[in-house]
């Protein structure tokens, strides 16, 4: 075996892993999410940029606000699933640089000074974290439902705002009742792989 991690965690977190449709009324507590979150800070990132927010919504009044903006197959999922989180993009993540590049304070004037540029940056990187952060929710037994599926606009405006874009909603939970889908394919390495 090539890989260092036991077959276990490989199959926790990607060979059995699936996209959850159906959850159980097992709640994610908040102790759960920091775990998931004091994990997964560490994925790499650019210039260790951390453009990645998390919005929670926990409330029924801020649930039924989001329902209303979910595609119309996405809708009774994010209605009933135990924790959902909205996933942004923080545009003016170059303010915290000098934390968090400590031995390079200047990066966020030298790279980031332009608004297009940090938009894209932004978005490259908080898609690393929110990557990251599904891996996490799986490291910590549960499941996640992530979704594009939505009207990004109207999202933005009921929970964000314009210094953020929005990435995706994950209904995040223990799996429910027929919860998976059939395993879709994958490509093959060889139709991935190229060596130069």
């Amino acid at each position: 075996m090539s890989l260092v991690l036991d077959a276990a965690a490989q199959d926790l977190l990607f060979r059995e892993a699936r996209t959850a449709n159906t959850f159980s009324d097992e709640p994610v507590t908040e102790e759960q999410v920091q775990a998931i979150y004091d994990l997964v800070k560490f994925g790499p990132t650019a210039f260790n940029q951390t453009p990645l927010r998390i919005t929670l919504v926990r409330s029924p009044e801020a649930r039924e606000r989001l329902v209303k903006h979910m595609a119309e197959g996405n809708q009774a999922k994010t209605a009933a699933a135990p924790l959902v989180a909205i996933l942004s993009a923080d545009n003016e993540f170059h303010e915290e640089l000098p934390q968090l590049l400590p031995h390079f304070p200047q990066a966020k004037d030298a790279f980031f000074s332009e608004r297009p540029v940090r938009e894209q940056s932004a978005l490259v990187n908080s898609a690393l974290q929110a990557a990251y952060f599904i891996i996490g929710v799986r490291a910590a037994g549960l499941a996640a439902g992530p979704m594009t599926g939505l009207d990004f606009a109207g999202l933005q405006k009921e929970f964000l705002d314009g210094d953020h874009t929005p990435l995706m909603v994950i209904n995040i939970g223990k799996p429910g009742e027929d919860a998976w889908f059939p395993r879709s394919p994958r490509l093959e390495f060889d139709q991935v792989i190229t060596t130069v």
